[in-house]
């Protein structure tokens, strides 16, 4: 493992170099890699896998038709490479759990009784073991536990990898059974592509994860940007000039500045004004926002946040609500003008 200093803290991460590829297809050659789900994170992991040379099955529900079609069309074979949940857990002996968090909690007392002696369960976010109290998923004692988390959408997955990029990744061993549990999970990680991986907890990952996506990563970016083109409109400025001053700057432009070399380099090749300003205002909004982050974050540390997760997600009309939601996002004023905004922009 390489020891870096993160800005005076010093972690062990462990990449490519120190273990590469062809260590990991060794000490996978004898395991059958069975991931469950193919909805998400399922077919980013299960691809990039089998691209590497790793013995990949598939456990889809096929009642879902929308993701066994999607796995038919990915190449994946009815009873060669493609199984139901069970069979594919009784064929593997890495078992991927990458189904949804409600789907996980639903699907455990059919899983649980395939898994056998030596068999490692794999998570790539530590929901379901933190919050067993809720989710009911324990696993039994003569089985591996680990994870395996990347920072990234699977969609980000499948496109770093292709690129020869790949998104970094936490990992961490619950349970240890085998003596093997943190080879394999090393080796399931250089697997899935990742472009480095530094070590957390099941505890740690779930804690910044749900921050995370509810915070900056997700809820606050829409937030403020909600807020900040409401206002922008509020005050007569046009549908195009609002949504490019909010959205469209930060995405085709700066972001990518700080994707290159941070903050300071972005702020760098600013106007003079702009600097000035964002240096003032960056500490007002981060007053501002504080007091909801530590509200947020003892929501999910409480178990609050999964409480809400598992009741929303396990309500037969879910997906009906969630459709609701997403199209009146889809529906506003703001992200049709970003559906014409991207129109606009120059085709290669």
């Amino acid at each position: 493992m390489a020891k870096i200093d993160f800005g005076g803290v010093v972690e062990e991460i462990v990449t490519r170099e120190e273990f590469p590829l062809s260590k990991a297809q060794e000490i996978l050659k004898n395991e059958v890699i069975a991931i469950l789900g193919y909805g998400v994170q399922g077919p980013a992991q299960a691809l990039n896998m089998k691209d590497n040379g790793i013995n990949v099955i598939i456990g889809q529900s096929q009642a879902d038709k929308f993701y066994w079609e999607k796995a038919l069309k990915d190449g994946w074979e009815p009873g060669k490479t493609l199984f139901s949940l069970e069979e594919a857990t009784e064929k593997g002996t890495i078992i991927m759990y990458l189904i949804s968090d409600a789907g996980q909690m639903a699907m455990w007392p059919k899983i649980k009784p395939h898994l056998k002696e030596g068999d490692a369960l794999y998570f790539s976010h530590g929901f379901s073991i933190v919050y067993s109290d809720q989710t009911g998923v324990i696993p039994p004692d003569n089985i591996d536990v680990i994870l395996v988390a990347p920072k990234g959408s699977g969609t980000s997955v499948r496109a770093n990898f292709l690129e020869g990029r790949g998104i970094n990744s936490s990992y961490a061993v619950y349970r240890d059974h085998t003596g093997r549990a943190l080879e394999r999970t090393l080796a399931c990680g250089i697997g899935v592509g990742s472009g480095y991986l530094f070590p957390t907890t099941f505890e740690k990952e779930v804690h910044s994860d749900l921050t995370g996506e509810r915070g900056v990563l997700m809820g606050a970016l829409a937030g403020i940007m909600e807020a900040q083109y409401n206002l922008l409109r509020k005050h007569g400025h046009s549908p195009s000039e609002a949504f490019n001053e909010t959205v469209e700057e930060l995405t085709q432009s700066l972001i990518r500045l700080v994707d290159q070399n941070g903050m300071d380099w972005m702020y760098s090749n600013c106007s003079a004004t702009a600097q000035r300003g964002a240096l003032d205002w960056r500490h007002k909004f981060r007053k501002a926002v504080e007091p909801v982050f530590d509200n947020l974050y003892q929501s999910v540390i409480s178990g609050e946040e999964t409480r809400i997760v598992l009741a929303a997600n396990s309500a037969p009309d879910y997906k009906q609500k969630l459709d609701a939601e997403l199209a009146e996002m889809r529906e506003s004023e703001m992200w049709k003008a970003g559906t014409q905004v991207r129109g606009l922009r120059p085709h290669k």
